[in-house]
């Protein structure tokens, strides 16, 4: 409902009554809140913010499990509001190499739960979409699923529906109030509103909102190009009310606009993506819409507001973007390739222009959840139509609950949380060029393993310049340059090459074999990794015991030196990290856990949950560290220390303070590969000579570095676990076969959840598989089949050149799961056979660690 006059107090203040800000309102009722207020600058319904521009196209599939899964619910609720017209979408090709996507398209569908995924021939395109020029495609992927939002009628319903929030437009934002960590009050040109929580639902001005919380969060604005024909004659029979579908509302701007968006379509919604392109009618106007221009990016702090000339998220239409061939990886113009796919738009007239402006992240997904510094202050950021009402529940149950989730279950939030930005992410020409690159990609076919050529070298390790000279082909994740695998590991393929298959196609870009030689090698010998990016955090202080027992799924209260494995699990169970904890004192510890988003995300949980008497200090590149790995690996580091580093001396899973060579170091006795070996934790500014000492002492052993493709090969196939890839918030530590990691007799975080779950059982659990007359790897999000049935995908893939067998895991039902079954997987198109395993697969007796 809404109320004139601005409340002074609220539980909550949304800031923002577009798309999202209505969904996490809704969805908030919905679960029981109270005293909810919306607020937006713009009058109410159409705002001026993107919601109201957009022509609401949802094609629902993607890559990302998570955003399938939002965008399906999203169809589902606007569906069943009566708001969403569900006339499915085609997504065309027009070459060989998109055609191989779409099939990648379908295979997603079937993975995440879309209904009747289906490729088309060229004919049946034109059967659904007869305006298509047939002769300039190769086929289509259709979802029937797939269709349009109203977008104004989507906003009147939810404001209608959401019965615990009051919404006030022609509102603006002044200031947030923020004082001691925590969020006090949202101030407005009408007044301020005391709350105990905000939700920054402002999409196009995110950065904008965040900076008056002092956050610097990564929201780049840009502009894209949408175009309204006047009526045409192949749509005749359609019929339109263009001109009607506003009366009564107080539109900004242009009218036409919102008027042409109001009309919904009688046809699929299609894309183009080979041009950049999509499309649909609007009643017997066709809409055009086109990334196919330059990046156009928007100053995230000249935003603006409405005018009487325009709304806030539009920019005046530019023709040159549109009959000219800007955008750097597109031969046609926007114009152009129209014309040639869809002819009778060739002289058509056009009713309404825009560009309107949405925004990106720098990896082009959302940020969504509780924000780092600023307690009880939320964010809804970076989210389109087609994911809003997922997203709006995820984070309506995260903010009630404790636990991000759909109906359908837990999310996976590593990909999507709003802590997972590395510290120099909020600098704005960084932010802003890196979405500018993801503008530029909307439609593009991205190779696997693609590394930008931009802001490179940001953050290094102390090994760097010697990793150079030994020709290391740096991957970049999270600003650190990691060597993915190194050049003067050539001779070794050679040596190897009778246990190195070929790997072709899709699959096989960017990949090399030398990566298959380190595994290989390390097996054999002894190897260094780089491990700087991975983070350490100290905890420390006199209730640091009380506090870990609190946090971790396991039993840490262990003797000085002692190593535990542990699991960080949310209030439902679900699994935010696996993590390392190392005793080093009566009231000291070290928590390790990966780079990329972990120090954002996991180093955040311990400091939001630590008591005034423990300490965390994230170590964020603070070490520099070496996994030494192999079966020399215990020679070479003897001869670098005076501590005993024997088996009966130095035990397997314990830890101590030593020196190599003169470096001082912490060595806990670990190995990620399923070798004998030591992960060596010093000084960031020890580090060269770290480096140094072990290179010289173990060059008579052939002792040499190993990239980040050894490492995934080798950890798979000890079926050792990857957080945000086999396991993650949306599975328990049951399914995720890390049970052991759970000590029902302490009492921490997420045990109700879990005493339950032992208890009930578990439908679905990880499990190896590998194919039984294949090397090839397979991709990940490929489905896996059981009597033709999807039921379940591969989470993460790779060859195992140890047992010279193509591994994948993937969750599978319980009844499936006994080894010796008998599974398919569709990849790249291909239907492989496959076989469940049991785990691991490599050195099931773990001789070669324990010696």
């Amino acid at each position: 409902m809404s109320t004139a006059e601005l409340p002074s107090q609220a539980e909550t203040v949304v800031i923002g009554a577009g798309a999202v800000g209505c969904s996490v309102a809704y969805h908030l009722s919905e679960l029981g809140a109270e005293n909810v207020v919306v607020i937006d600058q713009g009058p109410l319904p159409v705002t001026g913010g993107s919601s109201v521009h957009a022509p609401g196209i949802m094609f629902q599939t993607s890559p990302s499990k998570v955003q399938t899964k939002t965008a399906y619910y999203t169809s589902r609720l606007l569906s069943d509001a009566g708001v969403y017209d569900e006339v499915g979408g085609i997504e065309l090709a027009r070459s060989e190499e998109r055609m191989d996507f779409l099939r990648r398209r379908v295979e997603w569908a079937e993975s995440y739960g879309l209904p009747e995924p289906q490729l088309l021939s060229p004919e049946e395109v034109t059967d659904h979409l007869p305006m298509v020029n047939e002769e300039e495609i190769l086929g289509g992927y259709y979802s029937p699923t797939d269709g349009r939002v109203d977008g104004i009628a989507a906003l009147q319903w939810y404001i209608a529906n959401a019965d615990a929030a009051d919404f006030h437009g022609n509102t603006e934002v002044t200031d947030l109030d923020v004082a001691g960590g925590q969020v006090n009050a949202v101030e407005t040109d009408r007044g301020t509103i005391e709350c105990e929580r905000a939700v920054m639902a402002t999409n196009n001005w995110g950065y904008q909102t965040a900076r008056m919380a002092g956050l610097d969060l990564p929201i780049a604005p840009v502009e894209h190009q949408y175009v309204v024909t006047e009526p045409m004659e192949d749509l005749a029979d359609v019929g339109a009310s263009i001109g009607d579908n506003t009366t009564g509302l107080d539109v900004p701007g242009q009218r036409e606009i919102a008027e042409a968006m109001s009309q919904g379509p009688t046809q699929p919604v299609g894309r183009d993506q080979d041009n950049s392109l999509y499309f649909r009618n609007h009643g017997d106007s066709l809409g055009l819409g086109s990334y196919n221009h330059e990046t156009l990016s928007v100053d995230p702090d000249e935003m603006g507001t409405n005018t009487d000339e325009s709304q806030a998220s539009v920019r005046g239409f530019t023709t040159k973007h549109w009959e000219q061939p800007t955008h750097p990886d597109r031969e046609k113009s926007p114009k152009q390739a129209f014309d040639e796919l869809l002819p009778a738009t060739q002289d058509a007239d056009y009713l309404a222009t825009e560009n309107g402006i949405f925004v990106f992240t720098p990896d082009g997904m959302p940020a969504v959840g509780p924000t780092a510094s600023v307690d009880g202050l939320w964010s809804a950021l970076a989210i389109w139509w087609t994911h809003s009402g997922g997203y709006g529940r995820i984070v309506a149950e995260w903010m009630e609950n404790g636990v991000p989730r759909l109906p359908s279950g837990p999310v996976d939030t590593g990909g999507i949380h709003v802590r997972r930005f590395e510290p120099h992410a909020g600098e704005k020409e960084y932010f802003v060029d890196k979405g500018a690159k993801r503008y530029q990609q909307v439609y593009s076919i991205v190779e696997p393993r693609w590394q930008p050529d931009e802001h490179r070298g940001l953050r290094t390790s102390p090994f760097h310049d010697r990793q150079q000279e030994l020709g290391a082909e740096f991957y970049q994740s999270g600003g650190w340059e990691s060597a993915q695998w190194y050049d003067s590991n050539a001779d070794l393929v050679e040596e190897y090459d009778e246990q190195i298959p070929e790997q072709e196609g899709w699959t096989g870009i960017n990949r090399s074999p030398i990566e298959a030689a380190e595994h290989l090698h390390t097996r054999d010998a002894v190897s260094m990794f780089d491990m700087t990016s991975f983070s350490s955090i100290i905890v420390e202080g006199p209730d640091a015991t009380d506090f870990l027992q609190r946090m971790c799924s396991n039993d840490v209260d262990s003797e000085v030196g002692k190593v535990r494995y542990s699991l960080l699990c949310n209030e439902g169970g679900g699994i935010l990290a696996d993590v390392t904890v190392v005793r080093l004192d009566d009231d000291r510890y070290m928590v390790t856990t990966g780079g990329g988003s972990s120090p954002g995300i996991h180093g955040g949980w311990l400091k939001d949950h630590a008591p005034d008497t423990v300490s965390v200090r994230i170590q964020e590149g603070g070490k520099s560290t070496i996994g030494l790995w192999g079966p020399k690996s215990r020679l070479l580091l003897q001869r670098c220390t005076d501590a005993d580093v024997s088996n009966s001396g130095f035990p397997y899973f314990t830890a101590k303070r030593i020196y190599v060579g003169e470096v001082p170091a912490v060595a806990l006795r670990v190995s990620y590969v399923g070798e004998l070996g030591w992960e060596l934790w010093a000084p960031v500014e020890y580090g060269r000579r770290l480096w140094e000492v072990l290179e010289d002492a173990g060059e008579d052993l052939d002792v040499r570095p190993m990239g980040g493709g050894a490492l995934s090969s080798m950890r798979l196939e000890k079926g050792y676990r990857l957080w945000g890839t086999d396991i993650d918030t949306d599975s328990n530590p049951y399914e995720a076969g890390l049970g052991f990691a759970v000590d029902l007799d302490t009492d921490f975080v997420g045990k109700e959840a879990l005493a339950a779950a032992k208890a009930e059982g578990v439908d679905a659990e990880i499990t190896p598989i590998t194919l039984d007359d294949s090397t090839d790897i397979l991709r990940t999000g490929a489905p896996v089949l059981v009597d033709g049935e999807a039921r379940g995908y591969v989470q993460a893939a790779d060859f195992g050149y140890s047992i010279g067998e193509s591994i994948a895991y993937t969750y599978l039902p319980t009844e499936y799961t006994d080894a010796g079954t008998g599974v398919q997987v569709r990849s790249e198109g291909e239907l492989y056979d496959a076989t469940v395993r049991n785990e691991p697969l490599f050195d099931p007796g773990r001789d070669r660690i324990i010696r």
